[in-house]
């Protein structure tokens, strides 16, 4: 099998999995018991709380141990919005956001919150202008992601985070995609809350963490012990949030020469299949975008259909965000792009990660390439 969907969810590394194991085994204490045992795993989600506050420049109190993104994405929208009940309550957001922020902002919506969703440029950019004149008197929080889930668009937080925080404007971004992956410094990017999962840089599924800057005060989204500073009630992941730290310390460390081998990785991809294939569309093809995502439309090919027979070869790709996985309908992420329905619809993505190398790129082009020929040869001979 090659496994070609990265952006989806990683492959927990042979270090991470070392870390995890003492936890599920011999040093399975509750983080929040008095004796030995539990104090040796409090120290642990310690370790790993100092461990993510040194990845991404904060406080070791800024950081929140949660579920995953889109808990702490519906946790932000509705702790802001809670906090200014009384007033009126305007959020901004753009057209590409995760379902967990666009479905959370529906869903405040239908209470009374006024949500504006910014438009993008063809390559899935949100223009900073567009965020300072969207601003209204009554705008309570901005919250745009760092890095798109599906076509891998790098937005120009830090220069909106500098103009919100000269306004007064409370900054969320949602950088599930981008931790791990790319330099992440909250103080540079200027935002108020920043949200990531661990599954996404090769950590455990079911841990994440939540930034908020220090002064800032939301309400709590579980009751009971008081975990978390208070803020997130319950017994901790332990292991989860254990495997966090170290993907996160692991994915840091080898950043810069991960960059420049994935960019390679999609380089070479996009050559051979534009020789091969002339009219493929790369997607957000002039962006500045994450490392390994590639997005590349088939025209007059269903993407489906090439995922499910990729699959038969035993290549693992998608056709947008798991989250929408195996709905019939376009990405909401290509089509606020300019794709037609259509266009959306023939569109794949493949994402590397570290698990990839060159010979993948060479089984995955020549599948790809015989996948296709294989459709288009059934099409023809279903018109004849």
């Amino acid at each position: 099998m090659i496994y070609a969907d990265n952006a989806s969810t990683t492959k927990i590394s042979e270090r991470v999995l070392a870390a995890m194991i003492p936890f599920l085994q011999e040093q399975y204490g509750n983080a929040s018991s008095q004796y030995s045992l539990g104090v040796k795993s409090r120290r642990a989600v310690e370790k790993s709380r100092q461990q993510v506050a040194h990845a991404l420049g904060a406080m070791q109190p800024e950081i929140i141990f949660t579920s995953g993104g889109s808990e702490g994405n519906s946790w932000i929208l509705q702790s802001v919005s809670s906090l200014y009940c009384k007033e009126p309550i305007h959020i901004i957001t753009t057209a590409i956001e995760h379902n967990s922020i666009l479905k959370c902002c529906h869903d405040l919506e239908s209470r009374g919150v006024t949500v504006t969703y910014l438009p993008v440029d063809g390559n899935g950019c949100v223009l900073v202008n567009d965020v300072i004149s969207a601003l209204r008197s009554d705008t309570k929080l901005v919250s745009i992601m760092l890095a798109n889930n599906e076509i891998g668009t790098i937005q120009p937080l830090a220069e909106i985070g500098v103009m919100l925080r000269e306004r007064g404007v409370l900054f969320h971004t949602d950088a599930v995609q981008a931790v791990g992956h790319i330099p992440v410094n909250v103080v540079d990017l200027q935002v108020d809350f920043l949200t990531a999962s661990a599954h996404k840089f090769h950590g455990a599924k079911g841990a994440g963490f939540v930034y908020i800057r220090e002064g800032l005060g939301l309400s709590q989204i579980i009751f009971g012990g008081g975990q978390e500073y208070g803020r997130r009630a319950g017994t901790e992941n332990v292991v989860g949030i254990v495997a966090l730290g170290a993907a996160l310390e692991e994915s840091v460390a080898h950043m810069t020469s991960e960059c420049e081998r994935l960019t390679n990785l999609v380089q070479t991809t996009v050559e051979i299949l534009e020789v091969k294939i002339p009219d493929i569309l790369i997607n957000a093809e002039n962006a500045e975008r994450l490392p390994g995502i590639l997005n590349i439309a088939f025209p007059g090919v269903s993407g489906e259909a090439m995922m499910h027979l990729l699959d038969l070869k035993g290549i693992c790709v998608s056709t947008s965000s798991a989250c929408n996985a195996g709905k019939d309908e376009p990405s909401h992420v290509l089509m606020a792009i300019g794709l037609n329905e259509e266009q959306a619809k023939s569109s794949i993505r493949i994402s590397y990660g570290r698990c990839n190398h060159k010979e993948d790129v060479k089984q995955i082009t020549l599948a790809v390439c015989e996948v296709y020929g294989k459709i288009v040869a059934t099409k023809m001979a279903g018109s004849q």
